[in-house]
């Protein structure tokens, strides 16, 4: 399984991005996705998450009201549309799946593939 992020840029804080992921190898429909992000001297932190067929998501309490993640199955994408950017989430972002049972998962352990991760930066 192979994960594209992009999308990622230079903004001012109060603007918006929106984060692809593109999914190749497999069934997408069969994975979970999340999206993680890792400042600079920090650990990475969960973001958000989407079950196999969008119905359900669950946000981290930082990006919460302010983020939004979907997935299109039949574009094997899924995305993180961020509105209300802070300085504070400047960060490099990553995308990731998982196929084994249980929604939501919040931690990086349990995530089998990864993407590459996108820089976002927000200036103040």
């Amino acid at each position: 399984v192979q994960l594209q992020a992009s999308g990622g840029g230079l903004v001012q804080a109060g603007g918006s991005l929106r984060l692809s992921c593109v999914v190749s190898g497999r069934t997408f429909s069969d994975y979970a996705m999340g999206w993680f992000r890792q400042a600079p001297g920090k650990e990475r932190e969960f973001v958000a998450c989407i079950s196999w067929r969008g119905g359900a998501t669950y946000y981290g309490d930082s990006v919460k009201g302010r983020f939004t993640i979907s997935r299109d199955n039949a574009e094997n994408t899924v995305y993180l549309q961020m509105n209300g950017l802070k300085p504070e989430d400047t960060a490099v972002y990553y995308c990731a799946a998982y196929s084994s049972s249980g929604f939501p998962h919040r931690q990086a352990s349990e995530y089998e593939y990864w993407g590459q991760g996108t820089q976002v930066t927000v200036s103040s």
